[in-house]
């Protein structure tokens, strides 16, 4: 009897709770959207997290993107498990009265829950350092080459050898970017400042603020920075429409100087790859230096890229003649262009769409955007994993050597609900790129279509 009344006593209890709840419906909740004014919801509880938008580790992209929506699937993608603490402090006091969760949804959480209840988030076996321990080689073996070497073929192989070298260096930029590859979080910082600033002179800051936009937005024609390569290359038909960029704020014309790029951007498109480092020599001075935007850690990063700028043009100096130091610098940008290409290869050819992300649709906008590329396993050290690209979007926080592991439960999933998942060899994704290029240079040629007048500013300040 006693059970019975104190039972319940609880149920009233829960129901009083229940009714205490403040609601809003999902409608108010995107009216939160803007600089000043942003709020998201995650499992049903509504945060403000206005204040919280310039301090977030991941930049406020992200926060700006997404603001006004449900972001359950994307704060579980990005977040592990502790950060969750964190958000009461966000509370409004609010939950969302019409929340559901998709089976799709459902089905993704359950699967990172599986990962992490098998610690898969924790085990990195070591890749690091590995991988640290290889680029230390490569790089002795190019300043040995460059130094005390006396043949063009020594020089040539040590050029082609540096590029190898910022392809795994940069991986390692990468997965330090995504979660902590080290054992505490300086070193991890440590290890990101290393393997891009110093060795690939690339700003780490750069990197995290285009590539967390890139996760979020993932194939995006408006809020990618990764498919918004105007007046080079574009891989829709839309671009001709003058898109504005919400990353970078500005427009995108497509003008008569864009129209004669882009008619040939089939043609162009393995030459601008094996110059494309220029470009993000560019973006990360342009970044680091701006006064108009908060870089993180700004003078790390730049006693970073100095260290490049030092070490780099003095190596190259030290080759006998002019032509060899050509030779040199073009060996190793049109190795390392093969990474450049991969990333391309990656999403060039996958669905695009106009407009902002979705919080509450992670997973289906992940397999649409997204083409994985088939290797053997021998050769994951080359591709950084990375060639497991829809693995990787839909779980970042997931250490490379778990990708190739995840697949089929991945491909499961994707089957389940009829989605598609698309894995290609590299020639076959090369393919479908360049054809996806060749479609858009030829509409871009019918002169039915007037161009807008020529803005050779756009052409000068290229992004991405």
């Amino acid at each position: 009897m006693e059970g019975e009344i104190e039972k319940k006593s609880q149920q009233e209890q829960e129901q009083e709770q229940k009714q205490k709840k403040q609601y809003i419906t999902q409608e108010e909740l995107s009216l939160h959207n803007k600089a000043g004014d942003l709020w998201i919801s995650i499992q049903g509880k509504v945060y403000n997290v206005t204040d919280w938008a310039k301090d977030h580790p991941g930049g406020d992209v992200p926060i700006l993107s997404l603001a006004g929506q449900d972001v359950t699937d994307a704060f579980i993608a990005y977040h592990p498990g502790t950060a969750w603490s964190y958000l009461d402090k966000f509370f409004t006091g609010y939950h969302l009265k019409d929340f559901e969760v998709s089976e799709v949804s459902r089905d993704y959480r359950n699967l990172a829950s599986l990962f992490s209840k098998h610690g898969l988030f924790d085990n990195k076996q070591h890749v690091t350092s590995f991988t640290f321990l290889s680029v230390s080689l490569m790089f002795l073996l190019v300043v040995y080459g460059v130094l005390w070497c006396d043949s063009v073929w020594a020089h040539l192989g040590s050029g082609m050898l540096l590029g190898l070298l910022w392809m795994q260096s940069a991986y390692v930029g990468h997965d330090s970017g995504h979660y902590v590859v080290m054992t505490n979080k300086g070193f991890n910082k440590l290890a990101q400042i290393v393997s891009g600033n110093c060795l690939t002179g690339i700003s780490i800051a750069w990197w995290k603020w285009t590539h967390n936009a890139h996760h979020i937005a993932c194939n995006s024609l408006d809020h990618d920075p990764d498919l918004q390569h105007m007046p080079v290359f574009a891989v829709s038909s839309r671009f001709f429409n003058t898109i504005t960029s919400r990353f970078y704020g500005r427009e995108l014309k497509f003008d008569s100087f864009a129209r004669f790029l882009i008619s040939y951007q089939h043609w162009t498109f393995y030459p601008v790859m094996c110059i494309a480092r220029l470009n993000l020599y560019v973006q990360t001075f342009l970044l680091l230096f701006s006064t108009k935007r908060r870089v993180p850690d700004r003078a790390l990063n730049i006693i970073g890229i100095l260290v490049f700028w030092t070490w780099f043009p003095l190596l190259v100096s030290c080759l006998p003649n002019c032509g060899e130091r050509i030779m040199f610098v073009l060996a190793s940008f049109v190795v390392c262009s093969i990474q450049h290409i991969q990333f391309c290869l990656n999403h060039f050819a996958a669905n695009v769409y106009v407009g902002k992300p979705s919080g509450n649709d992670w997973f289906e906008k992940q397999t649409s955007g997204t083409l994985d590329i088939s290797c053997a396993t021998w050769m994951d050290w080359f591709f950084g994993g990375l060639q497991f690209q829809l693995e990787h979007h839909l779980f970042p926080r997931l250490p490379r050597c778990q990708l190739r592991r995840i697949s089929p439960l991945v491909q499961d999933l994707c089957k389940k609900h009829n989605l598609p998942y698309r894995s290609l060899s590299f020639w076959e994704a090369n393919q479908w790129t360049i054809r996806t290029l060749r479609k858009a240079a030829l509409q871009a040629r019918d002169l039915t279509n007037p161009a807008p007048q020529n803005l050779l500013w756009e052409a000068v300040n290229t992004h991405g």
